[in-house]
């Protein structure tokens, strides 16, 4: 008899244990996915934090800690994954733009900005706002610009 699983039913329940957990060890959980792929369910948590950098160790620490806890909630078979978000992480969700202020990123908008022609931008993330958009900072041409919220197309972290 196959079992019916919920996604989102064990996302809510997980949640919290491994915001707890990764806080305990300095990091933020930026994304926690639940799939399916090739018949196999993976859990995967990518770990942030501003003040140091996600090592091999602190994902093994983390990966300990939560897979017990995780074994008693979660009622299928599943591959653990914990990980650094990347070095050109692609943006999923708004909070990003929060969790990465101050970093280098490469931005493009469904429409260029009034008295612009071009949509692509790299820059750093000066604020983020829901209601204000993004304040940024563009290298071309050294301008702060204000980019609302429902512009942006897309974003990744950049690297020089």
């Amino acid at each position: 008899m196959k079992q019916e699983i919920n996604r989102h039913d064990i996302l809510a329940k997980i949640t919290p244990l491994i915001e707890n957990t990764a806080m305990r060890f300095g990091y933020i959980p930026i994304e926690t996915d639940f799939v399916k792929e090739n018949h196999r369910w993976f859990l995967r948590i990518y770990l942030y934090s501003r003040e140091k950098d996600v090592t091999l160790d602190d994902c093994e620490n983390v990966t300990r800690s939560l897979s017990d806890f995780l074994d008693e909630i979660i009622p299928v078979k599943y591959y653990l994954e914990v990980s650094s978000p990347g070095l050109e992480r692609k943006f999923k969700s708004d909070k990003e733009f929060i969790y990465f202020k101050g970093r280098r990123i490469s931005l493009k908008l469904k429409q260029p900005l009034q008295g612009e022609e071009e949509k692509i931008f790299k820059g750093e993330i000066l604020d983020f706002d829901e209601n204000e958009g993004l304040s940024f900072f563009r290298f071309e041409d050294g301008k702060e610009l204000q980019i609302p919220a429902q512009n942006i197309q897309s974003a990744k972290l950049y690297i020089d």
